[in-house]
């Protein structure tokens, strides 16, 4: 008999299925039923295969020119055994598999010594086969389009447009000093992983012809500019890694966008920095972002 709770192998893995009233499945552990998910391989975790454009043969010489190359998607096989206390409690956790690697986005985390995550999506049969009436083997097949592994922590930060408020030291005996506020104007993202990641932005307004420049540890700069405005309430939404700009939720402003999308590289800072042709103190940057390692 196995206590709830307790490891039943080197690693645990967490499948959160994102449809509603879908119950997650922990591999690895024993469940509060008293079942325990034995995990014996998790295939495809150590890293995705590449693919390179093309290889274009070098005229009069040995070898080949390399095109661009690029992480594939994460194809993931997670293989073990089911143990259960009775054949009954080995049907249920046999059909709550079932429902957590759906047909639906699931949420994959690794419980390393850094918790990492990634979002898939069942691409295979799923292989279930009874070897007795108290246990059963599973073997899941399933793909993250991303192949980046992120971290479970989500980093966040927000600032308004830049500015200086109050202030005032008056000429007294004993000068009486009233403080100012200062708005920055700025947010300092860390990315603690071995690939670069990319964040996910909202600027809410009143504010015209935002622009957000990203300055990178090591120097270079780059610029995202919003050509149109934002009126008070709106908020505009830029998924750096979709390559989506999404007003109030349901319009595309892509084609107001110019400059590249903005990333923070592996293992450094950025600092993005929040500015605009006009805007009124409600204006906001926010940004959301994850370290990513390959």
């Amino acid at each position: 008999m196995y206590t709830p709770g307790s490891a039943v192998g080197p690693i645990r893995v967490d499948l959160t299925p994102q449809a509603a009233g879908v119950a997650p499945v922990s591999l690895g552990v024993v469940d509060a039923a008293g079942v325990a998910w034995v995990l014996t391989g998790l295939d495809g975790w150590d890293s995705p295969d590449t693919r390179t454009m093309q290889y274009a043969e070098r005229q009069a010489d040995h070898g080949s020119w390399a095109g661009p190359t690029y992480l594939t998607a994460r194809v993931l096989t997670l293989t073990g055994t089911i143990v259960a206390l009775d054949q009954a409690t080995l049907e249920a956790a046999m059909e709550q598999l079932r429902a957590a690697v759906g047909v639906s986005d699931v949420v994959l985390t690794v419980r390393e010594t850094i918790p990492k995550q990634c979002t898939a999506r069942r691409s295979g049969k799923l292989l279930l086969e009874r070897i007795t009436d108290r246990t059963a083997t599973y073997s899941v097949l399933v793909t993250a389009p991303d192949p980046r592994r992120y971290s479970t922590t989500l980093q966040q930060g927000s600032t308004g447009l830049p500015s200086t408020t109050g202030g005032l030291v008056l000429p007294l005996t004993l000068p009486l000093t009233m403080s100012s506020t200062t708005v920055s104007g700025s947010i300092t993202a860390a990315n603690a992983g071995s690939m670069a990641t990319r964040p996910v932005l909202t600027i809410t307004g009143p504010v015209v012809q935002p622009v957000i420049t990203v300055q990178a540890a090591g120097g270079a700069v780059t610029q995202l500019a919003y050509g149109d405005q934002l009126g008070a309430g709106d908020t505009l939404v830029l998924d750096c890694d979709a390559h989506t700009a999404v007003l109030n939720g349901t319009a595309s402003r892509r084609r107001y966008l110019s400059g590249p999308w903005p990333e923070i590289a592996a293992g450094s800072t950025a600092t993005l920095l929040f500015r605009a042709a006009s805007g009124s103190a409600p204006a906001t940057l926010s940004a959301s972002w994850r370290s990513a390692w390959m």
